[in-house]
């Protein structure tokens, strides 16, 4: 599935080069259940100039991402943003999420957090409207991992619930 992932941001880059940047404005959360360390992981992915002026917009600031001298802000900001546009209930109990950091890739950023740990949920419930206030055509492909099985689904603004048992 990541090869997917990779391949869909790949041809998206490519439409970059057109007169208009990506017309599309996608990005993808996979909420991954360890049973070992009974957190979730998760990983969100994002294209890198969206994201960008989706938190320069929320917080009223010039920070840049592919610049050294921001990585610090930008990490406090990023987890911010994470925390007023991320949400996580495992089995009707809402889930307190730590932001980790990010990691730029190309024209995409990548961002780390992890849920503290959790018994083995039976319904896994998400709020997620990254980017949604800055596009209003945002689309954000959901992927819900539990004990291996995997159900994705696709939010498109101004949806942000999703709801999933396993």
């Amino acid at each position: 599935m990541k090869a997917f992932i990779n391949l869909f941001f790949i041809l998206f880059y490519l439409c970059s080069f057109t007169a208009e940047k990506h017309p599309y404005h996608v990005g993808s959360v996979e909420f991954n259940y360890n049973s070992k360390s009974k957190t979730y992981e998760i990983a969100g992915r994002f294209f890198l100039d969206d994201l960008e002026n989706a938190v320069n917009k929320k917080y009223g600031t010039v920070v840049h991402f592919q610049d050294e001298k921001f990585k610090k802000e930008m990490n406090e900001l990023l987890k911010k943003y994470c925390g007023e546009y991320l949400r996580l209930k495992s089995d009707n109990q809402f889930v307190k999420i730590n932001y980790l950091g990010y990691e730029e890739d190309s024209e995409a950023v990548n961002i780390f957090l992890e849920s503290e740990p959790v018994k083995s949920p039976k319904k896994v419930e998400v709020a997620v409207s990254m980017l949604y206030n800055f596009f209003d055509d945002q689309s954000n492909i959901i992927h819900i991992i539990v004990h291996g099985k995997r159900k994705s689904s696709k939010l498109l603004f101004p949806d942000r619930y999703l709801y999933q048992s396993f």
